[in-house]
């Protein structure tokens, strides 16, 4: 019988894996076994996939799997974290930089807003993963040290809205008497609860079907509503729709 060693390296020479060659080839190994990974773990739930499930579906050995992450915990929190940057990266082209200085603090809260709806419009499957993922890292008991990729995106996420939250100061287009701690932590949990339940069935059908954009477009407004500051005379307020930059 052979070793295991020795199937694996006779896999990855094969080409069974992946035909990219040279510098590139560690690369795309990562990816590749990120991409398969996230969609195993957002069709089967990620306590149910074990690495070699992920191994096998790209066609490598377990051994080789581990090589590019040393455990399940930090291959999930991997996993999680490049397809959030994926996301973020992609919902920040829907703005366009040069419109940066004319848009006021209500108009960067409004873009946030969206971006929660836009979610739920083209990425269901992250709302599914990112569910399976909450209850994972709870279940499994997860330590900071392993956790700091993905709380250092969130973190990143944390710094936009603080440049929001330093702009409406100075516009006054948006309540700051709330803790701007307090204001992201309300916003993202909710709007992210929402949208996951909608993306995940976890809400009442009436028989004759319901619009769920148009049901997410009022829990924004209500947001909108809570958190807009009273504006004076001659102040201008732009309506921006979901989908639109």
């Amino acid at each position: 019988m052979f070793p295991i060693y020795a199937v694996n390296l006779w896999i990855e020479r094969s080409g069974m894996w992946t035909t990219a060659q040279g510098e590139e080839n560690t690369e795309a190994r990562r990816k590749e076994l990120l991409e398969t990974g996230y969609e195993l773990f957002s069709k089967n739930g990620i306590e149910a996939v074990s690495m070699r499930d992920v191994a096998k579906a790209v066609g490598c050995g377990s051994t080789s799997a581990y090589r590019y992450f040393s455990s399940k915990p930090k291959f999930v929190i991997a996993v999680a974290t490049w397809k959030w940057e994926q996301f973020l990266e992609e919902n920040e082209k829907r703005r366009p930089v040069s419109e940066d200085e004319d848009m006021t603090a209500a108009d960067f809260f409004e873009f946030y807003l969206d971006s929660f709806l836009m979610l739920y419009k083209n990425n269901r499957d992250l709302l599914r993963f990112n569910q399976f993922f909450n209850v994972y890292v709870q279940s499994e008991h997860i330590d900071e040290g392993t956790l700091q990729p993905y709380q250092g995106m969130i973190e990143g996420l944390q710094e936009r809205f603080h440049g929001m939250y330093l702009k409406a100061k100075k516009d006054k287009t948006l309540r700051t008497d709330e803790p701007e701690e307090m204001m992201f932590g309300k916003t993202l949990h909710l709007m992210l609860a929402v949208v996951t339940r909608y993306a995940v069935g976890l809400v009442f059908v009436p028989k004759g079907g319901f619009d769920a954009l148009e049901e997410l477009e009022t829990m924004k407004d209500m947001l909108l509503m809570r958190y807009r500051a009273s504006l004076g005379k001659g102040t201008r307020v732009k309506k921006r729709k979901a989908g639109g930059a």
